[in-house]
């Protein structure tokens, strides 16, 4: 249900900003604004694309756990749809994304709201003592290979 707002709303939200900036600014301004933003979107785009691409090779060449760079890169290519697609509130949070504080409170935001989704229960784990187990049982062996059988 909440995708379904999202995708109503951000239409309405573009289209009343076409016409509140097309009539304050005329048509031919507000066209070169959104042509603007896509050709400087996408060149910030490509800029950090690479970095994030230099820092996730560089986490897995020190035997990191790359998740971080991961999901900055996801939000990388995330932003770069915003800036392709035409209208000012997308371009914005396009532009919003490209931004790696913004990224990392989103990346913490989240985090946040998984961990306060987990419920570990560990204070209530039952421990057995290895006498309750069916399963256990305490033998001697002795290590036998060809050559010591072939001699007997």
């Amino acid at each position: 249900m909440f995708m379904l707002i999202i995708f109503i709303a951000i239409p309405i939200i573009e289209i009343a900003l076409f016409i509140q900036v097309g009539g304050a600014i005329g048509l031919y301004p507000t066209l070169a604004i959104v042509l603007l933003t896509a050709i400087l979107g996408t060149t910030l785009l490509k800029s950090q694309g690479l970095s994030a691409l230099g820092t996730l090779q560089n986490s897995l060449h020190l035997g990191q756990n790359p998740m971080k760079q991961i999901i900055h890169g996801a939000m990388i290519l995330i932003s770069g749809v915003f800036l392709l697609t035409p209208g000012f509130f997308t371009d914005a949070f396009g532009i919003l994304l490209l931004v790696p504080r913004f990224r990392s409170f989103l990346i913490n935001l989240g985090a946040e709201k998984l961990a306060n989704k987990m419920n570990i229960n560990t204070f209530n784990t039952k421990h057995t003592d290895s006498s309750d187990k069916a399963d256990v049982y305490d033998a001697d062996y002795t290590v036998v290979d060809n050559e010591t059988k072939d001699s007997n």
